[in-house]
């Protein structure tokens, strides 16, 4: 059987690795522990530029669904003490028409691969309505009149500690979007995780 096919380059992978060695050297991580991003308290380990990008591109985009599970590997090997424990992992929201043209959530593919690894149960408790256009190239404001509506979903209570989580953090208006939603419905503890963020933000 041929190995498989490196996302980033289409290189050829080592066995059980989901990058080559080349492109697994571009990986920037980042340094520290969580910040403060649109008010919500956010660690990710890796920079949305280079070979990260492109795991989260074939991820989104592409329906390597496989990769998730990389992905969250990454995310428990360096996750903060702080912002695991009881939290139960609460995956972003997208809109209905984007999820059923792609048919999954990437940010609950995450979550669920993330839960495995790190012992937490994931609630999927909310919901997005607004526009399903790409977030991609907009700005902050232009995201927050776009995400619409993100409410938590009728008849399921969310837990009292989250961690949200998402695949890529750019303007932070997502996270803000369902920080305010989760804590209207009562929510005391809240913080967020992605695979990667933009650098600077």
């Amino acid at each position: 059987m041929a190995p498989p096919l490196c996302p980033a380059c289409g290189g050829h992978c080592d066995e059980g690795q989901a990058l080559c060695s080349g492109c697994r050297a571009d990986l920037r991580w980042l340094p520290g522990g969580p910040d403060v991003v649109a008010g919500v308290r956010l660690w990710a380990p890796l920079a949305y530029a280079g070979s990260g990008a492109s795991l989260v591109r074939a991820l989104k985009y592409r329906g390597a669904l496989p990769l998730a599970d990389a992905m969250a590997a990454h995310i428990a090997a360096g996750l903060p003490a702080e912002l695991g424990g009881a939290a139960a992992l609460v995956p972003v929201p997208m809109p209905f028409r984007r999820r059923r043209e792609r048919g999954y959530n990437q940010a609950e593919r995450l979550a669920a691969a993330l839960g495995r690894r790190i012992g937490s149960p994931v609630v999927d408790c909310l919901e997005r309505g607004g526009s399903a256009g790409p977030q991609v190239g907009r700005t902050r404001e232009d995201r927050l009149r776009a995400l619409g509506d993100v409410r938590v979903r009728r008849w399921v209570a969310p837990p009292s500690r989250v961690l949200l989580v998402d695949d890529v953090v750019t303007t932070g208006a997502t996270l803000a979007g369902c920080a305010r939603a989760l804590r209207a419905a009562g929510v005391r503890s809240l913080a967020a995780v992605a695979y990667a963020r933009t650098p600077g933000k």
